[in-house]
């Protein structure tokens, strides 16, 4: 049996998306802008941007920022997500103020997933997003041998990945916006 985070089922999905998306008019639907925030941007933020980005098609679109952003992705970083068959020449760290600005896309949900972003003031995002807090370890913070490095990442990835495919289950247009957020805030705590 395939891995859910396997190639296999990325190209099945893939299917199913085209097949979805030329049956059904892509003005009948709404397409979701999620922005995941961490202070560096170069681990745990980007990991659940490339999920959702794998899942969330075509209801979501994916983003990621920091708040002090790192020069670029933490080196495991890359390589978990190139394991795991995702395409990783698009991603970067930039900062949060890159979609605060006039002309950036407009945010539906802000998810923190590390406890500084969290506590932070963060920027008023234009449309006011509905915003909660999924905090998981942080990968680049460990310290050990590249064996046990390498499966820390890929752990983090599952534990995001798993909180992105309860959010892309999510009825969104049926909830009330306090109810979607409370939601959210029990999927950041699973």
């Amino acid at each position: 049996m395939a891995s859910p985070y396997s190639v296999e089922t990325f190209a099945d999905r893939v299917i199913g998306v085209l097949w979805w998306s030329s049956a059904v008019n892509e003005s009948e639907f709404r397409v979701y802008n999620v922005l995941f925030l961490c202070t560096g941007n170069s681990a745990r933020s980007l990991l659940a941007e490339a999920a959702l980005e794998r899942l969330g098609p075509p209801r979501f679109r994916a983003f990621s920022a920091g708040s002090r952003p790192m020069a670029e992705p933490h080196p495991t970083t890359l390589a978990t997500l190139d394991r795991l068959g995702y395409e990783t020449g698009r991603l970067r760290t930039k900062g949060w103020d890159e979609f605060a600005k006039p002309g950036s896309p407009s945010i539906d949900f802000v998810l923190t997933v590390c406890d500084n972003a969290a506590g932070e003031s963060c920027p008023v995002w234009p449309g006011r997003p509905i915003t909660a807090h999924w905090g998981v370890e942080d990968p680049a913070a460990f310290e050990g041998p590249p064996d046990q490095e390498s499966a820390f990442f890929e752990r983090i990835h599952h534990e995001l990945f798993a909180k992105i495919e309860a959010l892309v289950a999510l009825a969104l247009d049926e909830l009330s916006p306090e109810t979607l957020a409370h939601r959210l805030e029990e999927i950041g705590g699973r």
